[in-house]
């Protein structure tokens, strides 16, 4: 998710009229018993989501499995409330119905959460606890045992975290702090500098390799389609047939990081 300036107000977990947290995924019995459970939640726009969303994912399950003692046991997509006014954002129901498309019918331990969708904007951190609320005090954890809720993002997140001024050092502490987060290598992201500049939350920032480069955007995705170019096998098949049914994307209005991937691509499909 692109960082807004944070503040700090204390958190709300109101419910939406007819909302219930997703669950039926969440594993109810852990493999290993010895490993420290976790759940991933990636928070951001999804507009549209991409194999790569999902992709990330996949690669934080390897890094897990060999690098660290945890077990995840769970993970979500939050798409970000429509009060979130960044130009051009999809509807949150557009948003939230990809989301579920994408999730409920590729894979089979992924859910979508639509409590940040559908209210006003949320801070990341005020997500976070969210989730912890819903998981380990609501559902009890799982087998009794509190699961820890970690962010997943791409590293272009953890370079805004490092920009003064842009998140809280309040928010900061209690996201890399308390949660932490598995950060995805993106091509062009110093990371270096970010880490130097996180180095008080380093213990709790763990940087997922990219074994195969992928670059895919959702800010890639919504050129092609204004230009009429083809998105298939960049989106899951079921995301692609909601995006032509429903005719959207067409009439998007360029943001400027859109102008600048035009550029980048003007040669396709000339």
């Amino acid at each position: 998710m692109e960082a807004s300036p944070e503040s700090s107000t204390p958190p709300r977990f109101a419910h939406p009229p007819g909302y219930s947290f997703p669950h039926h995924r969440l594993a109810q019995v852990q493999r290993f018993p010895e490993k420290q459970p976790i759940v991933l939640v990636a928070c951001g726009s999804f507009s549209p989501v991409t194999y790569l969303h999902l992709r990330m994912f996949e690669m934080a399950v390897d890094y897990v499995r060999q690098n660290t003692d945890f077990e995840i046991v769970g993970g979500y997509m939050s798409p970000v409330s429509d009060k979130y006014k960044k130009p051009g954002l999809l509807s949150a129901t557009d948003r939230v119905t990809m989301c579920t498309l994408a999730t409920e019918q590729t894979s089979t331990w992924l859910m979508v959460d639509p409590w940040e969708a559908v209210q006003s904007y949320q801070r990341t951190a005020v997500v976070l606890d969210h989730f912890e609320h819903e998981i380990n005090t609501v559902l009890g954890g799982v087998q009794g045992r509190p699961v820890r809720v970690v962010l997943l993002a791409g590293s272009d997140l953890i370079g805004t975290m490092s920009e003064p001024g842009v998140w809280s050092e309040d928010d900061l502490d209690h996201i890399l702090g308390k949660y932490g987060v598995f950060t995805i290598e993106r091509a062009g992201s110093d990371m270096d500098q970010a880490t130097e500049a996180l180095a008080h939350w380093r213990h709790n920032i763990f940087f997922v390799p990219q074994l195969i480069q992928n670059d895919v955007s959702s800010t890639k995705v919504r050129l092609f389609i204004r230009r009429g170019l083809s998105v298939r096998y960049l989106l899951p098949a079921p995301v692609v047939d909601y995006i032509e049914q429903n005719h959207l994307y067409l009439d998007d209005v360029p943001t400027q990081q859109d102008k600048k991937e035009e550029g980048s691509s003007r040669k396709l499909g000339s």
